[in-house]
Formats: structure tokens, C-alpha cells, sequence
């Protein structure tokens, strides 16, 4: 069967072929160790210019000292700062985290808010943390979009973009809802396993005979 050339025809078949090659929900799919959306949300802004693995070992100690909303807020900056310290810029995330606990605890009685305005409006929180949270936790659409998502996807001819944002909005119009946060996370695997960014794999990418940027002799 010949690829499909339309960018939405490609898309279909790259959600169902990384679905076969990288089987699981979003939840399934997440690096990032948690068990609440609080717990998610905290990780996910750890995890900025942090690796995931990094993020894990700072993140059972944090949890069990600071276990919700209401325990993060009341914490102790310089306490917070030593235990996460570890992921870099510690010091501004520190503040991102003690801001975000105070806003959900004081205008969210608590409890993480789902909708897109109510996440981006705590300290710390962007499009793409708050995308994370929507669609692993949540189970809600959300397309985060990092570096390995925009570099694939525009290999692939499914948005010509740069800015985070637009690439979300281009890939939103061709991927279902439901879709979009289990799509992100593969896009990463594949982004980090597959179609690096120096190096390529093409010769073992599942989606070279329809990416119109694959370096293979046919």
C-alpha cells in the first residue's frame, strides 16, 4: 500500500504504527513516578532541563515530606532547595513549587484544577506541564509538546513549525483527542531511541517509508 501523502493521512498511520511499536496507555507510558496528580504536577516541573531518572530519585523523599498541597505550601524554602537540589536551577524551582502548592491549596481547595486557563495560571505551570497533567492523570486531551516532538513531527511533514504552540495547534487538527497524550510520550520514545537528532536511525524507524525526511536508498 503507497504512503499517504496528505499530512493527515500520515498522521493516522504514524498514531498507528508508534502505538505497535510502543504499546501502553499515556499513564503506562510515563517516565515520571507518581500516584496523584499533585505528585505529576511536581515532578513535571522538576523534570525542566532535569532528566527523568534524576527526577525519580529526588521525588519519593519529597513526597513523603511534603505528601500534598497544603504540606508543600507551609514548607520551608531552604529545606525544599536541599532536597531538590540535585535537578538544577533549584533555587527557581523551589519557588515554581511553594507557588504552585499555595495556589492550589488557596484557590483550588487543594486539589489540582483539569482545565487548561486554571493550570497555566499557577507559578511554574506552562502549556506543556499542564498538557502532561491533563493527559496522563487525567486522562484528558493534551499534547505536550518538548524538543524530540517538534523535531519528529516536523521530519515527518506534519507541521512546519518551530514554536511549541503552533506545533500543539498542527498537531491537535490531525490527531483525535484521545490520542494525543499516549502520541506525545512515543513521539519522545521514538525521538529519543529512533530519530535523534544527530543521528538519525531511518534504516530502523517503523516510519521511514512514509517520513519525507528519511535518509534511506529504496
Amino acid at each position: 500500500m503507497p504512503a499517504p501523502r496528505s499530512p493527515r493521512g500520515r498522521a493516522s498511520e504514524v498514531v498507528r504504527r508508534l502505538a505497535e511499536e510502543y504499546p501502553g496507555t499515556a499513564r503506562e507510558l510515563c517516565a515520571l513516578h507518581h500516584d496523584t496528580a499533585f505528585e505529576l504536577l511536581v515532578a513535571t516541573i522538576l523534570s525542566a532541563q532535569c532528566t527523568d531518572e534524576r527526577v525519580n530519585m529526588v521525588t519519593p523523599g519529597l513526597f513523603a515530606a511534603y505528601p500534598d498541597a497544603e504540606a508543600l505550601a507551609a514548607a520551608s524554602p531552604e529545606d525544599v532547595e536541599d532536597r531538590i537540589r540535585s535537578t538544577g536551577f533549584f533555587r527557581s524551582k523551589t519557588r515554581s513549587l511553594l507557588g504552585m502548592a499555595r495556589a492550589v491549596s488557596e484557590r483550588f481547595d487543594g486539589e489540582v484544577p483539569t482545565s487548561m486557563e486554571d493550570l497555566t495560571s499557577l507559578p511554574g505551570v506552562g502549556r506543556k506541564t499542564a498538557n502532561v497533567v491533563r493527559s496522563v492523570d487525567m486522562g484528558l486531551p493534551g499534547l505536550p509538546v518538548d524538543t524530540h516532538v517538534g523535531r519528529v513531527t516536523r521530519r515527518l511533514g506534519l507541521t512546519e513549525e518551530t514554536d511549541p504552540v503552533k506545533v500543539e495547534r498542527d498537531l491537535d487538527a490531525l490527531v483525535p483527542p484521545a490520542e494525543r497524550g499516549g502520541f506525545s510520550l512515543r513521539l519522545i520514545l521514538h525521538g529519543r531511541r529512533v530519530c535523534r537528532a544527530r543521528s538519525p536511525r531511518c534504516g530502523q524507524c517503523v516510519l521511514a517509508d512514509l517520513c519525507p525526511s528519511a535518509r534511506v536508498p529504496w
